[in-house]
């Protein structure tokens, strides 16, 4: 029998101690936020999921999500709300609520927020080996605040010049009340 995670308050949100299943909305949720590339939550806690990641990201329009990357495994995307624009093995194609993106291992990417609000995005894939992702250099992504000005595989040295994450607690227009 599998045990229930307990989920302990933190100042920032719910968050789930050691593994089990669990449930949590949400709003109730930990949050984090990311200058420059917008707020997210993950759902875990001290205990990391160690084959599936999931998060929900609020990116405002002209944020990346993240720095263009390729990794060695499956991601998956699906636009819940608002406009973003998605930067693909050197191309920029936009996208809109409903739209769905696949992207098989290797398959460079990245998002940035587009339209006149936030865009809220559905991410999940298989977790990788942290040393086994690519961060090329890609004016498609540069011109946007996210790209390398070198290649590197170090996460590190990609995310360099950038702060921290900082953890927050769900804010109120964070997610839209559908």
């Amino acid at each position: 029998m599998v045990p229930e995670a307990k989920l302990k308050q933190s100042e920032s949100g719910l968050v789930p101690e050691g593994e089990g299943w669990f449930v949590v909305n949400t709003r109730e949720a930990r949050w984090f936020e990311h200058d420059p590339f917008g707020r997210y939550t993950r759902f875990e806690g001290d205990a990391r999921f160690p084959e599936f990641g999931i998060n929900i990201s609020l990116l405002e329009p002209g944020n990346p999500s993240c720095m263009y990357h390729g990794e060695n495994n499956q991601e998956d995307f699906l636009v819940l709300a608002g406009e973003c624009l998605l930067l693909v093995e050197g191309e920029e194609r936009p996208l809109k609520a409903w739209d769905f993106v696949h992207c098989p291992a290797w398959t460079e990417h990245v998002f940035v927020g587009a339209g006149s609000g936030p865009c809220l995005i559905l991410s999940v894939g298989t977790r990788n080996d942290p040393d086994e992702v690519i961060y090329p250099v890609a004016e498609v992504a540069q011109g946007h605040g996210g790209g390398v000005e070198e290649e590197t595989t170090s996460a590190k040295d990609a995310y360099a010049r950038f702060p921290q994450a900082v953890e927050r607690p769900f804010q109120e227009g964070d997610l839209p009340d559908w």
